[in-house]
């Protein structure tokens, strides 16, 4: 290998290397997206879980908020829930959530889920 092409293969590597890093970061932020709607879907899940069981719609609120854990107070939720045993009990979960995005702000995703079980009592 010449100087040359020894110089070459740093320049190469030095371009490579930031495109590398973004492609990481990138991958791991799709991740985080990912189980942010997973969590709130088994959020939605456990409202809805708690509406068919119990008549008071609070219930289930505080039932999403606790399984989101600490990001409980960031959700936003409806609850739809008749007083007739058999008709469908429905939440609605949503969540905004924000990507840093060093010089150009946050990029916000939203985030939703919906669960629907049936009325108990």
């Amino acid at each position: 290998m010449t100087s040359t092409e020894h110089g070459s293969a740093t320049v190469e590597l030095a371009l490579l290397v930031p495109l590398i890093l973004v492609l990481v970061v990138v991958v791991v932020e799709v991740a985080v997206v990912a189980r942010s709607q997973i969590e709130l879907v088994a959020a939605a899940r456990e409202g809805a879980r708690v509406a068919a069981t119990s008549p008071d719609p609070a219930d289930a609120i505080r039932a999403v908020r606790e399984a989101m854990g600490e990001r409980g107070d960031e959700v936003q939720i409806g609850v739809h829930r008749p007083h007739v045993v058999g008709v469908e009990a429905a939440v609605d979960v949503a969540l905004s959530h924000e990507i840093p995005m060093p010089l150009l702000g946050p990029f916000r995703v939203p985030l939703s889920a919906r669960a629907v079980m049936a009325v108990e009592r």
